[in-house]
């Protein structure tokens, strides 16, 4: 059976191939939002300024029962639940018009998946028509997976089952995914990821949740890292092509980009800081819940509808970047952390067994609350650097990792942004000159032939020379005053590593023993 039979729909019911300034026109015209200034199309979410995770199900069934890794991440739906929401939204679809998105999801050839997304709004339509790889030539309405978003189709929570009047559910048997209740945008989004990241790992592709970008020299680097950490900041280097800013799959033919646009943070955006993003903001920009005035001027500091404002384009609006969206085998790969504990290394090279660690720890360090009068930070540790989206179990995405490294030589880095000198209030936050000079070593293979010192605690092997950066701020011991208190923070980040690591059951002896001792 077709999806299209599936749903119950008409083709009559479609409004197919309607270009991004069309669907920006009727978005306005229809009252889902208003243009900028700067042209873009504003739109706020509502109560939905987010991901809603505990919202988030994926159908078990016999396709899934054994090949998804159900839990507190991946969220199981029943089949009779499914099914009754299924039929819920095939009556409100009845007799309804949708926008029809035909488009990619990757830009290998021979991985791409071919997706319809299905719209009740032209706003959304247009966010799809940008943040995905257009494919409007394609005859027909077949696809391998349909995304259909309906943000004005209410569940009765517990009622039907679930958790609110939102819900977002993936059945890989039937290859679709319903959205329903929420307007925010990244739902469409990391439901095609999430697909993606299920699919690939049977094709030999490592499917990841990280920026790219490549050298003059046409060398390729991968940067993963949590928010906060300055992925973005750092991958959008003026002196390097940006393949993508967000999410790549690693096949035999090298790296490629799931998508075709960026869906970047712009609370405090800043025109100098981040250039390349300010300017792309323009019309066939689609914002999301950003402040403006009565004159359509936006203000990217203003926070009162959320922290987490949004712009979506397409990668044809960044001047500095690969056209193709892929580049070849990754020759250096970054891990980031934002450690506001003040003890992990500005910079430090691993073994294969501890960059494997490292992905599926995926550490960093969160603020405890706002940033006035917060004096302890929080450990966080999302394996994979994007947990969240992987459904398979987290071991499978490490071996393909490992197996990628040894097949290409690729050099691993482990990046701390963070603080320096003391915890976050004491110490001092790496200055981002001094970051973007490591990333410059990094690349630049200025590190095969430095000397290295072994940090005891955290088994990491770091240089003691890095172009243009003070000796000093390599070692983080030698720039707190109490080097006491520093072991006593050191062991007890070292223990959340290791503590945060049993829940890895199944994983070889020399992996485990490659982190912290």
């Amino acid at each position: 059976m077709s999806t299209m039979d599936l749903l119950g729909l008409r083709r009559e019911q479609l409004k197919e191939g309607y270009s991004v300034c069309r669907l920006i026109n009727e978005a306005v015209a229809r009252g889902e939002g208003r243009l900028t200034r700067e042209g873009a199309l504003l739109i706020e979410t509502g109560q939905y300024t987010g991901r809603s995770p505990k919202d988030r199900f994926i159908v078990r069934d016999e396709v899934t029962k054994e090949t998804v890794a159900y839990g507190k991440t991946n969220l199981p739906m029943d089949e009779e639940v499914y099914q009754n929401l299924l039929q819920k939204t095939k009556e409100y679809m009845r007799d309804k018009e949708l926008y029809l998105v035909k488009a990619l999801a990757g830009s290998s050839e021979k991985h791409a998946l071919k997706i319809n997304v299905l719209c009740e709004d032209a706003a959304q339509a247009a966010f799809s028509s940008q943040i995905f790889i257009k494919d409007n030539e394609r005859e027909g309405v077949d696809a391998d997976f349909t995304v259909v978003a309906l943000p004005n189709l209410k569940a009765e929570g517990e009622k039907d089952g679930i958790h609110s009047e939102a819900f977002i559910i993936i059945s890989f048997r039937d290859r679709l995914v319903l959205i329903g209740g929420t307007k925010y945008s990244g739902e469409i989004k990391k439901s095609v990821f999430s697909v993606m990241n299920y699919l690939l790992p049977e094709e030999g592709v490592l499917p990841m949740h990280c920026s790219a970008n490549m050298g003059k020299d046409g060398k390729t680097a991968l940067f993963f890292g949590l928010s906060g950490t300055g992925k973005t900041t750092l991958s959008a280097d003026p002196k390097r092509l940006l393949i993508g800013d967000d999410e790549h799959g690693w096949s035999e033919e090298g790296v490629f980009n799931f998508e075709g646009g960026c869906y970047a943070k712009c609370i405090n955006l800043d025109a100098e800081k981040e250039k390349e993003i300010y300017e792309a903001i323009r019309f066939g920009t689609v914002l999301e819940n950003v402040v403006v005035n009565d004159k359509g001027e936006a203000d990217y500091c203003d926070n009162i509808l959320t922290e987490n404002t949004r712009c979506t384009y397409p990668l044809d609006y960044i001047e500095h970047r690969v056209d193709e969206k892929k580049g070849g085998h990754p020759s250096t790969i970054l891990f980031l952390t934002a450690d506001a504990f003040g003890v992990i290394p500005p910079v430090s090279k691993l073994t294969r067994e501890g960059a494997m660690y490292h992905f599926m720890s995926g550490y960093t360090s969160k603020l405890a609350g706002t940033e006035r009068g917060i004096v302890h930070p929080e450990t966080t540790f999302s394996a994979l650097f994007g947990e969240p989206f992987m459904p398979r179990e987290i071991e499978t995405y490490a071996q393909l990792l490992g197996e990628m490294i040894d097949a290409h030589d690729t050099e691993v880095y482990l990046i701390n942004t963070g603080w320096s000198g003391g915890v976050y209030g004491v110490g001092q936050r790496t200055p981002l000159k001094y970051t973007r000079l490591m990333v410059d070593a990094a690349l630049n293979g200025d590190f095969r032939d430095v000397e290295f010192v072994h940090d005891e605690i955290f088994n990491l092997d770091i240089p003691v020379k890095v172009p243009g950066v003070p000796d000093e701020i390599l070692i983080p011991k030698n720039l707190w005053k109490d080097s006491a208190e520093y072991e006593k923070v050191a062991m007890e980040l070292s223990g959340k590593f290791k503590e945060n690591f049993h829940r890895f059951r199944e994983v070889s002896l020399n992996i485990t023993e490659a982190g912290p001792y």
